[in-house]
């Protein structure tokens, strides 16, 4: 059976919880859901990762200079001048006017920056005390891993960067190489820890979001045509109406009916009726489109309705004629037909720049009462109805 065969339909998480996401990526457009989602959840643990970081940096500043007792004043450039500055650069970005849009960013290159400054403060200690303050460099990377926000990708660039950091380090004599050589094969060792549990919660945390996915689709789809039930219908079309009376913008509502469906169950069978409605309300919906405000349901048996925003009377008369013209174009043998001989639907559609005082129930009723127009008129048409005002196709 054909992999487009609506059959064989279903939606992108189902999919891509089937054949898994093992290089911790979706397709388009999930990834970018998981994203902003990813951010808004983490938004609070990372606010309290960065004051975290800044607390150690204060104490670690203070151990500095009471128990290692720098001979010079470079520790104290790379920490005040480029460290601190970081951290609050980064805090800055945690405030939630900028977190959304500027955090990533920020972390992306302050985190490099802050572990470069744990470089050079390892690489200008006393050799006795290398070890020491290097130390701070593994904790740098389990920051990235665990307590950044950053995805393992975002955290591996960061730890690479500090690993060339420290590698540069010891090529230019900075630091002495068998220091040089340790630290990295400690950083290595730990990047590899921190790889390996970061990519398990990474992906604990997209299985969680697809499943959060499902459930909501399972909640909002109806089960054969996925198409929004008639509950999610309601509710979204409530709120779109309310929008309508708010902006005053056109609402369009359209209602569509198999033609002789029950005709059709009785000789072809039920799993075949089942197949026909699946292939229509998959034409219906390419047909009306994805633009935003617009959404098709099943509205109850054989009945499909759809409702597009903000269009004029001419642009949803083009939308029922799309309709009608892509279900006759799937070319499904209707051999009960009265008109055809093929499957056909009737489309009758109404719109109207809502007030306050009316109420979508009008709308649906006037686009019902021109889905019977056009059954009476012989069916495989349609009707739309703007006010007063008819136009038949």
């Amino acid at each position: 059976m054909p992999a487009d065969d609506p059959q064989n339909e279903e939606s992108l998480v189902s999919r891509v919880l089937r054949q898994g996401y093992g290089r911790l990526r979706f397709p388009e457009p999930l990834e970018s859901e998981f994203r902003a989602d990813h951010r808004l959840n983490t938004w609070r643990w990372v606010r309290m990762s960065v004051y975290v970081v800044i607390g150690t940096s204060i104490g670690f500043a203070i151990m500095d200079h009471w128990v290692i007792h720098s001979q010079n004043s470079i520790p104290d450039f790379v920490r005040f001048g480029l460290q601190f500055p970081v951290l609050a650069i980064v805090l800055m970005a945690t405030f939630k006017p900028f977190y959304l849009r500027w955090f990533e960013q920020a972390m992306q290159i302050g985190g490099p920056l802050f572990g470069i400054g744990s470089v050079l403060l390892a690489s200008y200690a006393q050799p006795e005390h290398t070890a020491l303050v290097g130390a701070r460099i593994l904790l740098v990377a389990f920051f990235y891993y665990f307590m950044s926000g950053l995805r393992v990708a975002q955290a591996l660039r960061c730890n690479i960067i500090v690993l060339l950091a420290l590698m540069t380090a010891g090529a230019t004599g900075l630091m002495r190489s068998e220091a040089c050589i340790y630290l990295s094969f400690a950083l290595v060792c730990a990047a590899i820890i921190g790889m390996a549990g970061a990519y398990a919660l990474e992906y604990a945390n997209r299985t969680s979001f697809l499943e959060r996915k499902l459930l909501v689709e399972i909640a909002e789809l109806d089960g054969l045509t996925r198409l929004l039930n008639r509950q999610t219908f309601e509710s979204r079309v409530r709120d779109t109406w309310r929008r309508a009376v708010a902006e005053q913008r056109a609402v369009t509502v359209f209602m569509i009916d198999v033609d002789h469906f029950k005709l059709y169950n009785d000789h072809y069978g039920h799993q075949a009726g089942d197949d026909c409605l699946r292939r229509v309300a998959t034409a219906v919906r390419t047909a009306v489109g994805t633009r935003a405000g617009d959404f098709v349901a099943r509205y109850g048996g054989e009945e499909i309705i759809a409702v597009v925003f903000d269009r004029t009377n001419a642009e949803a008369d083009e939308i029922a004629r799309r309709i009608v013209g892509d279900v006759g174009a799937l070319a499904i043998p209707h051999a009960k037909s009265i008109e055809c001989t093929r499957v056909s639907v009737s489309v009758g559609a109404a719109t109207q720049v809502p007030t306050v005082a009316s109420s979508y129930d009008g709308i649906v009723r006037l686009a019902d009462g021109a889905l019977y127009t056009a059954k009476r008129q012989g069916r495989d048409r349609s009707i739309v109805v703007e006010a007063r005002t008819v136009a038949v196709a």
